[in-house]
């Protein structure tokens, strides 16, 4: 059981259960529902990876590609660390603008 008790917690299906699955459904004409029982996946599970195959295969051009949504992850995580960088050099310039405002005072001899 999760951590509320009331759902297992999610994991991960093995690369090799996913590849099996979907080529059972993609090879048998099986629709999913009659697949997933065998292989004891849930069939939502099991249509979004004969989807993502698909728009891997390029038979699903609606869908972005696994390489495609891997680049976009990136992207993002890129977008963000430049947005946390230009926030931290705007307050560093305000900072030495404010510097550069305060009046000098000479030292005295």
């Amino acid at each position: 059981m999760g951590i509320t008790g009331l759902m297992p917690a999610p994991r991960k299906s093995p690369d090799e259960l996913r590849e099996r699955a979907v080529r059972e459904v993609q090879n048998s004409g099986r629709p999913v529902a009659h697949v997933t029982p065998d292989l004891g996946i849930h069939k939502e599970a099991l249509r979004l990876w004969v989807r993502q195959a698909e728009a891997d295969h390029g038979s699903r051009p609606d869908l972005l590609t696994s390489a495609e949504r891997a680049e976009l992850v990136q992207l993002r995580k890129e977008a963000a660390e430049l947005r946390r960088a230009n926030e931290i050099l705007k307050a560093a310039s305000v900072s030495f603008a404010k510097e550069l405002d305060q009046p000098r005072t000479r030292p005295t001899r």
